[in-house]
């Protein structure tokens, strides 16, 4: 078990450098999908096969997702063809399939002989997980909720566009 975290844990550092060092933007979604699968297989391994199945579903799934339609949404410039054809080049794909490639064998590794016995865990149902953040972590919950809608205003308010400031007495009024 400790050869295959540290195994993913490699993975998600090398795919988490190349997400922050990309210039390009769908290079960068591509690597971020793969730390987030790479995550998952960490919970996994650390015994919380729960969280792993939520990191899947909640990030690799909804949060790519959206991701991918703000950068569709964006249409940062005027798309050339050229342009366009270089990004399926070798180079902008290799990267990310290549470490998808090892998780694969990683996950292959455990399905052959698991790292854990089953009957060793503790399962919780999502109520009881609902339960606890709702009593035990609440100041927890709430502080993310504020701190989630602060991104919010904040991601409004860089996005919002400017009004071209014009002085009241240089607009011109037809009060006739």
């Amino acid at each position: 078990m400790n050869t295959l975290f540290i195994i993913s844990t490699i993975v998600m550092l090398c795919s988490s450098v190349m997400v922050i060092t990309r210039k390009n933007a769908v290079h960068a979604l591509l690597y971020l999908g793969v730390s987030f699968l790479s995550a998952a297989l960490i919970f996994y391994l650390a015994g919380a096969p729960f969280i792993a199945i939520l990191e899947i579903i909640v990030y690799a799934g909804a949060i790519m997702t959206l991701f991918v339609f703000v950068v569709m949404m964006l249409n940062m410039g005027t798309p050339l063809r050229r342009k366009e054809k270089n990004w399926m080049q070798l180079s902008g794909w290799l990267g990310p399939v290549i470490l998808t490639i090892v998780l694969l064998a990683e996950i292959l590794i455990i399905l052959i002989r698991p790292p854990f016995s089953f009957h060793q865990l503790l399962f919780i149902s999502p109520a009881d997980v609902g339960f606890t953040l709702i009593t035990k972590y609440i100041l927890a919950v709430e502080l993310t909720g504020m701190l989630l809608m602060a991104g919010i205003i904040g991601a409004y308010h860089l996005g919002k566009r400017k009004k071209k400031a014009i002085h009241r007495y240089l607009e011109q009024t037809n009060e006739l």
